[in-house]
C-alpha cells in the first residue's frame, strides 16, 4: 500500500494532538494517510498499553486512516541508533510516503525530540540503496520521502507554515478524546497529569484558534520544515 502521507508519533495520541486536523483534511481531499506509533505509551501515568492500543485504534477509525501500525519501541528508552532506524526504514519503504509528518524537533517530553530525530534520520537513510532491508521475505527498494515536516506540540515554536483546519476541528477533538484514559474525564479515578485537566482540554481548541489567528483563519495546525519549501507561484501561498 502506497501512502501519500505517513504520520509518525512517539506515543499514541501525539499525532492526534499535533496534526489530526491536517490528516482529516487531506483524507477528505482524497489523500491516503497512515499512522505509525513508535511506542505503546507504556510509561504513561494513566492507563495501560492495552488500553492505549484500543484507544489508538478508535482514534484511527475516527480519522479514517488507511493503516495504523505500532513498532512497540521501549517507551522513554528507545534510541536513535541503527537497530531502531532499520525498523523505521522498513516502514518508510513499505508505505513509500511522499510526505512524513513527525514529532516536534524539541519538546517537553524527551521522546518527542528523540522520535523526531530518529524519524528524520531514517527518512534520509531509507533513500540509500546499499542499506538492505527485508520484509516478509522480500527485499525492499530504497525510498526517500520528498518532505519531512514536524508538527508543533507542547512548546511554542515559530512555524514555517500553517494549515487551515477550520472545517476539521471537531473531528480533531473527537480523535483526541478517544484517548479517554489520558484526557479530561470527570469520572476517572486515575492520578492527575498535566494533560488530564479540563483546562488542558480547552487549551487544545485555543491553541488551534491561536494558530488560526496568525494565519487569518478560524483554526489551524502549525509545522516546521527541515528545508525551504518551493512553490510554482506566489498565488499558491494565498
Amino acid at each position: 500500500m502506497k501512502l501519500d502521507i505517513l504520520a509518525v508519533g512517539a506515543h499514541p495520541d501525539d499525532i492526534e494532538l499535533g496534526c489530526s486536523g491536517t490528516i482529516a483534511k487531506e483524507i477528505a481531499n482524497g489523500k491516503k494517510v497512515g499512522i505509525l506509533d513508535l511506542t505503546r505509551g507504556g510509561l504513561g501515568t494513566r492507563g495501560t498499553p492495552e488500553i492505549r492500543d484500543a484507544e489508538a485504534k478508535a482514534a484511527g477509525e475516527i480519522l479514517n486512516v488507511a493503516v495504523r501500525e505500532n513498532l512497540a519501541f521501549r517507551d522513554g528508552f528507545f534510541k536513535n541508533d541503527e537497530e531502531h532506524q532499520i525498523e523505521v526504514i522498513k516502514m518508510i519503504r513499505k508505505y513509500q510516503p511522499e510526505i512524513v509528518l513527525c514529532n516536534a524537533i524539541h519538546d517537553r517530553h524527551i521522546d518527542h525530540g528523540k522520535g523526531s530525530k530518529l524519524v528524520s534520520d531514517s527518512c534520509f537513510l531509507s533513500g540509500l540503496r546499499k542499506i538492505e532491508t527485508i520484509v516478509e521475505g522480500q527485499n525492499q527498494k530504497a525510498w526517500r520521502p520528498k518532505q519531512v515536516y514536524h508538527y508543533i506540540q507542547w512548546y511554542d515554536m515559530k512555524p514555517d507554515f500553517i494549515v487551515d483546519i477550520s472545517g476539521y476541528m471537531d473531528v480533531k477533538m473527537k480523535s483526541i478524546l478517544a484517548y479517554r484514559s489520558q484526557f479530561y474525564d470527570p469520572s476517572s479515578k486515575e492520578p492527575s497529569i498535566p494533560i488530564s485537566s479540563e483546562i488542558y482540554k480547552e487549551s487544545i481548541r485555543y491553541k488551534a484558534y491561536d494558530f488560526g489567528r496568525i494565519a487569518g483563519v478560524q483554526y489551524a495546525e502549525a509545522f516546521t520544515a527541515e528545508r525551504h519549501i518551493a512553490v510554482d507561484s506566489v498565488f499558491d501561498l494565498i
